[in-house]
């Protein structure tokens, strides 16, 4: 059995649901027959993150993860993007997007302590130069769960010192990159962070909860330091959403940063309700197509977090979908459904007036998914372990982003190809109590 990653980490946390599935909805409020579009001040991205994707690794926590564990797919060098930046940023701009996401890794900018690299930034610079060239703004993370080999044999985030180690280097990168007028992304889903360093052994378990001190801390410190370099800056730490739990799971790191988001960060995948329960504990743990896609859990999670902030931007950080290897779901849902049906809640959402300013797409291309090269996320495929040329093979569903990001959502009169889960229970029992519908 392949070891818990992001995405399905946080799946299995829903197994609690379980005891909901006797909920039955509500009345349902009435469905605008003709949405708006989104506008033009709404962000459409992209989104990667470095190890994922760069290839050419130096020794990093991740690096040595990916060598020492048997039941890992081999790291190689990924989807190249280190060698391929230019042509996939390219397609990126392609599809008409106004954001980029990458994260600029520590470990390739600082290989030694207090030593940065010059080349390692000097490839960055390159990135962010392409991506404004190319007419977008880059979304920049600090962390994507990647850290330097040398800061693993201090104990990572079980050392007391990690914290100023980190802020060290990232205070470097800020300076550097402030300038570009970016977006900033502190750490990447902290819960699944801490988890996958417990299952991998970065972390003794009797530690989450310090980790989590410590990242709230980070967070905390470097937000203020951007906000000196780049007064207007817009800074999060994206959550990745648990459905039906997320107040326990983001409850503690929400509490401990809230006075320090510009906007709330939000990675939505997967939906909820009594009859896709038994998905998660037959698949979560390693079969990510298979868990239950539920396009509709987008617009309770956003719901979700309009309340908890109200007045305070949403972006959605990253969105996608999963696929084996690239075949086709046992769903029928295909890439380019899921994404108009996903748009379709988004913009029922704002409609409604949640405050929702941004979405990216994860991903722009196939990656290493935490062990793995089977789970298929791009807009673009990639074969890394049989098509030794890497060639970025586009999706249905770059057409429809197209179609998107062109005509700023899906057109007024769209409906899902996909109704409503009759009781979502993404948002716990408020989604079933009070849910969407489609017009009648």
């Amino acid at each position: 059995m392949r070891a818990h990653t992001r995405r399905h980490a946080a799946a299995l946390a829903v197994a609690v649901t379980a005891l909901l599935a006797s909920t039955a909805p509500a009345t349902a409020r009435p469905a605008p027959q003709l949405l708006p579009a989104l506008g033009a001040d709404f962000h459409w991205g992209v989104a990667a993150s470095g190890f994922q994707s760069e290839g050419h690794a130096p020794d990093s926590n991740w690096r040595r993860y990916a060598a020492t564990h048997p039941d890992y797919d081999p790291y190689g060098d990924s989807v190249d993007f280190y060698d391929r930046y230019s042509s996939d940023i390219a397609l990126a701009k392609g599809l008409g997007v106004d954001t980029y996401r990458i994260s600029v890794e520590w470990a390739r900018v600082q290989p030694q302590p207090g030593v940065w690299d010059e080349a390692g930034f000097a490839f960055y610079d390159k990135v962010i130069a392409a991506v404004r060239s190319a007419g977008m703004r880059p979304m920049i993370t600090l962390d994507h769960w990647v850290y330097p080999g040398w800061e693993a044999d201090r104990g990572g985030w079980g050392n007391p010192d990690m914290v100023e180690d980190w802020l060290a280097n990232m205070r470097a990168v800020v300076d550097r990159y402030a300038g570009a007028d970016p977006v900033w992304v502190t750490i990447n889903e902290p819960f699944a962070y801490i988890m996958n360093e417990v299952r991998n052994g970065g972390l003794p378990a009797t530690e989450a909860l310090t980790m989590q001190a410590r990242l709230a801390q980070a967070h905390n410190s470097i937000y203020d330091h951007i906000h000196a370099r780049q007064p207007a800056a817009m800074v999060t730490s994206n959550l990745a959403y648990v459905p039906a739990a997320d107040p326990l799971v983001d409850g503690g790191m929400l509490d401990a940063i809230a006075a320090k988001l510009d906007f709330v960060g939000i990675d939505y995948y997967y939906g909820l309700s009594p009859d896709t329960a038994a998905q998660y504990s037959a698949f979560a743990a390693s079969q990510l197509w298979k868990l239950p896609l539920q396009a509709d859990g987008l617009y309770y999670a956003l719901r979700h977090f309009a309340r908890l902030f109200p007045g305070k931007p949403l972006y959605i950080v990253e969105n996608g979908m999963p696929t084996e290897n690239g075949a086709p779901r046992a769903d029928g849902y295909t890439r380019a459904d899921d994404l108009r049906d996903t748009i379709y809640w988004l913009q029922r959402a704002k409609a409604d007036g949640i405050g929702v300013i941004g979405y990216n797409y994860w991903s722009l291309t196939d990656n290493y998914e935490w062990g793995s090269y089977t789970p298929r996320f791009g807009l673009y495929t990639v074969d890394v372990q049989t098509d030794p040329s890497l060639t970025r093979k586009p999706t249905d569903a770059v057409d429809a982003y197209r179609a998107i990001t062109h005509d700023a959502g899906v057109p007024g009169g769209y409906l899902p190809t996909r109704p409503p889960a009759s009781c979502s229970l993404v948002d716990a029992l408020d989604s079933c109590a009070d849910p969407v519908t489609l017009p009648g």
